[in-house]
């Protein structure tokens, strides 16, 4: 990264952990100057009870060249998402790029269960963390936004538009939370269309989030040692520094107009702008998923990535 985004002030939503904080820190890569809101502060941990904050998400953002400002925020509190904005206009005067990563939901997926049987209370949860949370982010951080034309909102989801019109995600709670977010990007790209503002929906591959990694029993340093484990997600994973440069790359582009209310993967957009991962690979996860591993093929990632 050039450091293009010099001047220019991003807001993560749900920038803790994850494909946020690989959001927030390659913002700061280009220079960019990053509000990181989560639950997770080193004063009080949120419900997902892990050790990742906000302030270290800042940290790493200031480290990369740009300017981290943690702000600790539940996003479901409309009054705390209006301090926030308040805020970032009383010290910026202006918001160039929204990123919409609050998810949250982890902990409450039921894998392949019918809506009878999951749980109601865990699954309404899912969809309140996945849609509400970036509507009322929106509502109240659009209208600065708008301001000048240029602006870039992105919604994260998982699965492009066409790959999620033709597969069952997990459960129904969890599909319709990943469809409405990727709807959400089309609608809002409608509504600031005249402001020549742009809204997109992107998603990343495999994600090594820190969560993923646990799981697997490996670290970004070792990932590969997962491959006994999974060989599929020793293949094709991504850091979620990927994603991040996926932002980064369009809030550079003068041409971002022309994307307005599509959906996008790391993966095809790496190909596009030609940016690439931590090992200077570009994984492109959701081509290797239709190709190789929905097949039920041997995991095999040469020409993926």
């Amino acid at each position: 990264m050039n450091n293009s985004l010099e001047g220019k002030i991003a807001l993560v939503a749900g920038a803790t952990r994850g494909a946020g904080r690989g959001i927030a820190v390659a913002l700061g890569e280009a220079g960019a100057t990053v509000y990181c809101t989560g639950r997770s502060s080193r004063a009080r941990r949120s419900e997902y009870d892990r050790p990742e904050t906000v302030e270290e998400t800042a940290e790493l953002v200031t480290a990369a060249s740009g300017r981290g400002i943690p702000v600790v925020v539940d996003h479901l509190q409309a009054d705390q998402v209006a301090a926030l904005i308040q805020r970032i206009d009383e010290e910026t005067g202006r918001l160039d790029v929204l990123v919409n990563d609050v998810w949250g939901g982890e902990n409450l997926i039921e894998w392949d269960t019918p809506v009878w049987e999951h749980n109601l209370d865990g699954g309404l949860r899912m969809l309140r963390l996945a849609v509400d949370t970036h509507l009322i982010t929106s509502h109240f951080a659009l209208p600065i936004l708008t301001r000048s034309p240029g602006g870039l909102v992105v919604e994260m989801t998982d699965g492009t538009r066409e790959y999620n019109a033709e597969h069952y995600r997990l459960n129904a709670f969890y599909d319709l939370a990943k469809a409405s977010v990727l709807r959400l990007a089309f609608s809002q790209g409608h509504e600031l269309d005249a402001y020549g503002c742009t809204a997109v929906a992107l998603t990343p591959g495999w994600l090594r989030s820190e969560m993923m990694l646990e799981h697997f029993g490996v670290t970004e340093e070792n990932w590969r040692d997962a491959d006994a484990a999974d060989g599929h997600f020793a293949a094709i994973s991504e850091s979620p520094r990927f994603v991040g440069r996926a932002v980064a790359a369009l809030a550079m582009d003068p041409h971002l107009r022309s994307r307005n209310g599509g959906s996008y993967s790391s993966g095809e957009l790496a190909k596009e702008y030609g940016f690439t991962d931590v090992d200077g690979s570009q994984p492109d996860c959701w081509r290797y998923l239709v190709e190789v591993q929905d097949p039920g093929l041997p995991a095999d990632a040469t020409g993926y990535r």
